[in-house]
């Protein structure tokens, strides 16, 4: 037994759940993972966060209690370690909104009025203390497309079009700094939004992958949602998603939807790094099997009048996902030794 299956043993002892069966529930992006201990009647979820390998569940423990403070369905901590990275927390269950929309594509737009909902609730709460998702630094991630998707697309950084695309980005985004920010979850999408139909109102949707919140523009999280990287959400229920929201804050249309789309510029040039690093860094070549979805997001953000100056420098620097290309990231599977 390694020392850090012993560490959660002893967590475990400590918590009261020594002993209880564990089932390996998930991994993630992440170096997270998840078992699901049961004791009895009673389930409980085991996160495993090695400290070592960069993971931090502090964050992860701040959020759940501003959340949970906020009255939405964050899950409860009963035990934590934070030195070595272990949290028990409840476990609301399995019905995660991509599994019940699959099972029932009836309960789409229903799932997605409710996920909506919780923006418009958490929007109005007073946001807590936490870093800004800022002009600046979008801009910085925004680039990495440059590092790793058209690196590996391309063979090289064009690091003329990088300097280009930083300049004009930043200028475009800056703006939005100057609109009150709301607690931004950044990951909030069907994957990691668990449904609980016994509940009511809000509390209805559970909340899972939030520990990188910070403070960002409203429009933020439902660009994630609407915008998917991992399933289609047809155009009609994301248009019903906006125009939910435009009316349930009374925020001016136009500024919103422009906004939303300069944000899904930022968030799907984002992604075609993360997507590209974790097959060519971390050996995940799946996840580029997913940057078609991600391409037809951006071309469609593009098309944005707010996107005129910055539409043609994308287009001249990010390559087509063609299955050639794709294929060439495939063949990069870990090749690039790991910092």
């Amino acid at each position: 037994m390694d020392d850090r299956s012993q560490a959660s043993i002893v967590f475990l002892d400590v918590a009261g759940w020594g002993g209880a069966p564990r089932k390996l529930v998930a991994g993630d992006a992440s170096n997270r993972r998840y078992e699901r201990l049961r004791k009895g009647d009673q389930t409980a979820i085991l996160m495993d966060a090695p400290p070592d390998k960069g993971e931090d569940v502090r964050p992860f423990v701040h959020i759940t209690r501003v959340l949970r403070a906020a009255g939405l369905s964050a899950p409860d901590i009963f035990a934590q370690d934070e030195t070595n990275g272990f949290l028990l927390i409840e476990d609301l269950g399995d019905d995660l909104f991509a599994r019940v929309m699959a099972a029932d594509p009836a309960c789409e737009a229903p799932l997605y009025d409710a996920a909506t909902d919780v923006l418009v609730h958490l929007h109005r709460s007073s946001p807590p203390d936490l870093p800004r998702y800022d002009a600046r630094v979008m801009t910085d991630l925004a680039c990495l497309a440059f590092d790793w998707y058209q690196r590996g697309t391309t063979g090289e950084i064009d690091t003329d079009q990088r300097a280009q695309f930083a300049e004009a980005f930043h200028a475009v985004l800056l703006p939005m700094d100057a609109v009150e920010p709301v607690l931004i979850q950044r990951d909030y999408h069907a994957e990691n939004l668990i449904w609980l139909p016994e509940r009511t109102g809000v509390a209805r949707v559970g909340l899972l992958d939030y520990q990188d919140a910070m403070l960002g523009h409203p429009a933020y999280d439902l660009v994630s949602i609407a915008q998917d990287a991992r399933r289609d959400v047809p155009p009609t229920v994301a248009e019903r998603m906006v125009a939910r929201y435009v009316a349930a804050t009374g925020t001016d249309a136009a500024a919103f939807r422009a906004a939303y789309a300069l944000l899904g510029v930022q968030r799907n040039m984002r992604i075609l790094c993360v997507f590209a690093r974790l097959s060519m860094l971390y050996g995940k070549p799946h996840y580029v099997d997913l940057i078609p979805r991600v391409w037809d997001h951006l071309q469609t953000d593009l098309t944005h009048p707010a996107l005129s100056d910055i539409a043609p420098l994308v287009q001249a620097a990010m390559p087509v996902p063609t299955p050639a290309l794709l294929q060439r990231l495939k063949d990069q599977c870990a090749t690039i030794p790991r910092p």
